[in-house]
């Protein structure tokens, strides 16, 4: 079954739509390849970008990440080669963590050099990485409900729920970790029998809250949180949605479909990763 699913997401990246919108953009970096995430690298002025280059669950090699300067250029394509299918990232003690199917992959951050890869155990689709403030890093296991938790070299389970409904988006914020849920029942064709929603769950108790008026809305892909506002991908539909407590998610951009796991430089841009285009859309917030 998880065979089947992997087969239609990387069909699912031939999709074409109608044409992209590109009001409230700053720049796009094209050729990229499959691009999965866009990691903004304040220490260094940089973007790092994670290149699928082929199916997302096949481990073929063909993965690597590239590096792009803060308007979009180009600074190296192949800055780390050697992976499978790279998607989410994440960094934590001048290291960066990359997942990539059943390892994390380690890459010293200075150098680009790959350094370790981090078996986990029953992983089954590593996807997005996000990096609490005590240096701790956790990655969602979409096809598994469930996200580790890496703990220098030690991978460990953090929270395996059927509430989580496919985790696929991961980020920390502040004492509680933002999930972004693909949904229920995922068909062939990668929709879903439910659609995902917007979870957060408590880093010190686990516990596992919906968040209000933002449940069973989209089959979501990225997140990120920038003050009280949270900004969630979906995939298939190619909508950025922008969501506040009390709210209800509201689309502010449309794309293609593939708007991937999103990165953010914290406070007024947002880096969205076009997979089916080979583009990362740089958007300032209203």
């Amino acid at each position: 079954m998880n065979r089947l699913i992997l087969s239609a997401f990387a069909a699912a990246i031939g999709i074409t739509a109608a044409p992209v919108a590109r009001a409230g953009e700053l720049w796009r970096a094209t050729g990229l390849e499959q691009p999965e995430s866009a990691l903004f690298d304040a220490a260094n002025n940089r973007i790092i970008v994670s290149n699928i280059v082929g199916n997302p669950g096949a481990a073929d090699g063909n993965g690597y990440l590239s590096v792009l300067s803060l308007d979009g250029k180009t600074i190296t394509q192949h800055w780390t080669d050697g992976m499978d299918a790279p998607k989410g990232m994440a960094i934590s003690g001048g290291k960066l963590y990359v997942a990539d199917i059943t390892k994390v992959r380690v890459v010293d951050l200075a150098s680009g050099k790959l350094i370790a890869s981090i078996v986990v155990p029953n992983a089954v689709f590593l996807n997005d990485m996000t990096s609490d403030q005590t240096g701790k890093v956790y990655v969602s296991d979409m096809l598994a409900d469930t996200i580790y938790r890496i703990n220098g070299d030690r991978p460990e389970l953090f929270v395996r729920d059927a509430l989580l409904a496919s985790p696929n988006g991961v980020f920390a914020d502040g004492d509680r970790l933002i999930v972004a849920s693909w949904g229920k029942g995922i068909k062939p064709d990668f929709s879903t029998a439910e659609p995902g929603g917007l979870l957060a769950i408590d880093l010190a108790s686990k516990a596992i809250s919906p968040l209000p008026g933002a449940q069973k809305f989209a089959d979501l892909d990225g997140v990120v949180a920038i003050g009280d506002t949270i900004y969630a991908t979906a995939y298939m539909i190619g909508t950025l949605y922008r969501y506040k407590a009390g709210g209800a998610p509201e689309a502010v951009a449309h794309f293609k479909p593939g708007s991937a796991d999103i990165g953010t430089d914290g406070k007024s841009i947002l880096y969205v990763p076009l997979m089916n285009e080979g583009e990362i859309a740089a958007r300032k917030l209203d």
